[in-house]
């Protein structure tokens, strides 16, 4: 991950102060609220200050800003606070997961008639996770036939969801506290065992299943009609909600909590082998009669009754509109497409649905300090667009430090993208130049391949050289490579570093063979020919020859060369007089050496 960034400043919007009044606008960004003061005026005075654009994140990490205490919080009030946040935020996620779970169940797993509700059985189930403690609480009590919520259990827990073995259970513990109704009992026993489920694995078809499920149905309308329960107001009201009574199964309304449970299950007692195409009739009237007239549906009720009605792009814009961030869309979509369900539909300007949101997602996960990288990730899965966007936004990250602008060269150069690299690379070269750090600098033009800034930073390393006599990043010199072919003066100046290396290790024959060739070949800039006739001085007055005579003339012959040229005009006296003694001391050096070599070569051939 990356190193977390501090959060941008507000901007100052230059020459707005001397309006007086404002209005606020404002704008959504990818991952933002963008508010800021518009020219409208409003009626009043206003507090003149300088004008700000504001930005307000929507997507909030979990670790909330809440917890950043100052000295003077009430600390019980901010775990309060943060404690709040937290559940409205598993409120958001426990949303998405209702809604992922139905669009499952609907459009990827696509169950037929029968299996469908038992699909929906889960699905409430699944999401009403309060009903299983509840019955724990009531059946590890003291007497749990005479706990105050027995009989909402009975109903809420097991009888609503379909879950009748577990109802016969409980009421057992209430039929060995009422002998004289036993027989009551064992009657709504029978008639919650026999109860038909669809085995969708079994050899019974379909048709099969509903023959069994009215003959069902019609003995539990008979004892509701012969008033076989009567005696039991609790029983009886079991019984009509297994015939389907939608009055009483609407009195339940505090139990069932949700006109989406309601609606699985009004279809378990009235229309258990629901049929696909049907499922948004019985939804639609469902919430209408949970909810009633005045009450209008949640942007949640809207979004799971367009899912009923098999209408998936619908959910995926009412999502859009409704949940706080691209995360759940751009994955459903995702997922859906992987599925071949959305192939039909193509936006207008060019990128499939699936595309478009990806990119939204990842373009949001582009202003997070840390995230950011894994954004990359979603760009490369976007075939048409991705590297588009990658290319763009790659340009808007602030390259803090040297570590994050290698985090962010190695993903341009693992895509190859040259322009992005070599951008990069040239904005940290002058960003180190500027702090006088040449060795970074020019790594990094290296990197850029940027011939021109190379050379101009390998000056800078000569005239460090001449100023304090010794080099720096010794460790980037020695191990240039074919690097230093980029130009010229970085060829010089790696062959220079290596004549020193090799002076220092007393390889003086090498040394002053690599030195000449500096000269002869015209590498070495004119400018520092005195410096490198200078530096020959001490292999010149070694006891032992190292210039043979033909690399001595060779040596006299720059050194005359250099004396003939034009006299630089700014050169003060005191200059003149150090290099007139320079040059008289190597040509006194050039000589002596001669006249050694000529004796010493003179000799070996004799």
């Amino acid at each position: 991950m990356e190193e977390v960034d501090v959060e941008p400043s507000p901007m100052v919007i230059a020459d707005l102060n001397s309006f007086i009044y404002r209005h606020l606008g404002f704008e959504w960004g990818p991952g933002d609220l963008l508010v800021y003061e518009t020219n409208y005026k409003l009626q009043g005075p206003r507090t003149a200050g300088s004008p700000l654009v504001h930005v307000v994140r929507k997507d909030e990490d979990i670790c909330s800003p809440i917890l950043l205490l100052v000295p003077d919080s009430n600390y019980r009030s901010v775990i309060r606070a943060c404690m709040e946040e937290l559940q409205h935020n598993v409120s958001i996620l426990l949303a998405i997961e209702l809604i992922w779970n139905l669009c499952e169940v609907l459009f990827i797993d696509a169950a037929p008639a029968g299996s469908l509700l038992l699909h929906l059985l889960d699905w409430v189930r699944l999401h009403k996770s309060d009903v299983d403690a509840r019955a724990r609480e009531v059946l590890q009590s003291e007497s749990p036939a005479q706990h105050q919520s027995y009989w909402d259990v009975v109903r809420r827990t097991l009888i609503l969801q379909g879950r009748m073995d577990e109802a016969r259970q409980v009421l057992s513990k209430q039929a060995s506290l009422r002998a004289e109704s036993s027989s009551v009992f064992k009657r709504m026993d029978v008639l919650l065992q026999t109860m038909p489920i669809f085995n969708p694995t079994g050899t019974q078809t379909l048709t099969e299943f509903d023959v069994k499920w009215r003959h069902w149905h019609e003995e539990c309308d008979r004892c509701l009609q012969d008033n076989t329960f009567a005696s039991n107001r609790h029983l009886e009201t079991i019984v009509k909600i297994l015939v389907g009574d939608e009055d009483t199964i609407l009195e339940q309304k505090e139990l069932l909590s949700t006109w989406y449970h309601f609606l699985v299950t009004r279809l378990l007692f009235t229309h258990p082998t629901i049929k696909p195409p049907d499922l948004h009739y019985y939804a639609q009237s469902s919430m209408n009669m949970f909810l009633g007239p005045r009450a209008p549906p949640e942007p949640l009720d809207i979004i799971l009754l367009s899912a009923f009605e098999f209408d998936l792009h619908q959910v995926i814009k009412d999502c859009s509109i409704a949940l706080n961030n691209w995360w759940f869309v751009a994955h459903l979509t995702d997922l859906l497409d992987h599925c071949k369900l959305l192939q039909s539909h193509n936006l207008h300007f060019g990128s499939n649905l699936r595309e478009f949101l990806v990119l939204e997602y990842a373009s949001g996960l582009f202003t997070h300090h840390s995230l950011w990288q894994l954004a990359v990730d979603y760009f490369d899965h976007c075939p048409e667009f991705g590297r588009v966007y990658l290319e763009l936004q790659i340009e808007r990250i602030p390259l803090d430090t040297e570590r994050k602008a290698i985090k962010v060269l190695r993903i341009c150069e693992d895509r190859q993208m040259s322009e992005q690299v070599r951008s990069i690379c040239k904005i940290m070269a002058k960003r180190a130049l500027r702090n006088n750090r040449l060795g970074s600098a020019l790594s990094w033009s290296i990197r850029a391949k940027d011939a021109a800034f190379a050379t101009l930073i390998s000056e800078r390393f000569l005239q460090d050289y001449c100023n304090k006599g010794s080099f720096t990043d010794l460790d980037l010199l020695d191990n240039l490579g074919p690097a230093m072919l980029l130009s010229d003066r970085l060829t010089f100046l790696g062959k220079y570093r290596e004549f020193h290396r090799l002076y220092g290790e007393n390889r003086f024959s090498e040394a002053a063979k690599l030195l000449l060739s500096l000269m002869t070949a015209k590498i070495a800039p004119r400018g520092l020919w005195m410096t490198l006739l200078t530096d020959a001085l001490p292999l010149l007055e070694q006891k032992e020859v190292i210039f043979s005579v033909d690399q001595t003339y060779e040596l006299m012959s720059c050194l005359e060369e250099l004396n003939s040229g034009t006299k630089d005009s700014n050169t003060t006296d005191q200059e003149e007089d150090i290099e007139s003694t320079k040059t008289e001391l190597l040509r006194l050096a050039l000589a002596r050496n001669l006249a050694m070599a000529i004796v010493k070569e003179g000799t070996i051939e004799t």
